[in-house]
Parts: structure tokens; sequence; C-alpha cells
């Protein structure tokens, strides 16, 4: 697959199973601990976990508050997740509409997290989003692995 230069691409394995991951990525009391690049944010979120249901999540954080929503395409339990992604404070640099695609494939040591976020307006918007997807996996990651 080639990604757009207005796109991002990411891969991580983590210690946990695709229905773990899943979980955490859908279920609005885990999602507020990982999804934020700030760990001091207070996030809250909302979830209709279905296709065409909404999802928002509101990050009190630093320069904030900030809000990403958008609607659910695909829910495939626990294989694949598709969603649109867009900030709603017309504050926010970046107003456009993206689109963001969650694979996950079981792997001997856990899962490999597929990560794309496509249709970005600018490579500024991109690389700033992937900066802080970098860091939420990270949180995922932790989030999910056994202690």
């Amino acid at each position: 697959m080639t990604a757009s230069p207005l796109s991002l691409h990411l891969l991580r394995t983590v210690a946990a199973s695709p229905t773990q991951v899943f979980d955490a990525w859908t279920t609005a009391d885990q999602l507020k601990r990982w999804t934020c690049p700030d760990p001091n944010a207070e996030v809250s979120v909302n979830i209709d976990l279905r296709a065409s249901g909404h999802y928002s999540i509101r990050m009190d954080a630093e320069g904030g508050p900030f809000t990403a929503q958008g609607t659910y395409r695909v829910v495939d339990r626990p294989l694949r997740l598709v969603y649109t992604w867009a900030w709603k404070e017309e504050a926010h640099p970046m107003q456009e509409e993206t689109l963001v695609t969650v694979e996950l494939v079981e792997a001997a040591d856990g899962t490999e997290i597929r990560l794309a976020h496509e249709g970005f307006p600018t490579p500024g918007d991109r690389d700033g989003h992937e900066q802080g997807w970098k860091i939420c996996l990270d949180r995922l990651a932790e989030w999910v692995t056994p202690r």
C-alpha cells in the first residue's frame, strides 16, 4: 500500500489480544485512559459503537478544550474499526474531516495495530497528528499490557 503524502500509517505491536485492544479503543471508560497525548488532561468520551454511530472525545488539556468527533463507518470486532475524525472547536487549526482505519492482527507476541489516518489538508496537520498518535499508542500499549 502506498501512502499519500497527506496520510500517516503507523504499526505497533502490543502485548494484548485483538479483543483487548479493540475494547480499549471502543469502550468509553478505557478510551479516555489513553486517547489524549497529555496524561494530565481530563478526558470525557461518548460512544455509540455501531456503523453510523457517533463518538466524541473531549480533552480538557493545555490550550484546550479540544473535542474530536466523528462517525463510525465500520465496526468489525475485534479486527477492524473505521471512523471519521474532525475537530469541533472553530479555533482548532484543522477543521477538515479525516478518516481513521484501525486493523488489529493477531501476532506471536500479542496484537499488531495497523493505524492509517488519511485526508489531512496540510503536511503540518499530518505531522502534528502523527506525533499525537505515537504518544497515544505508547499510552495504549501501557494500558493493555498485563501487569
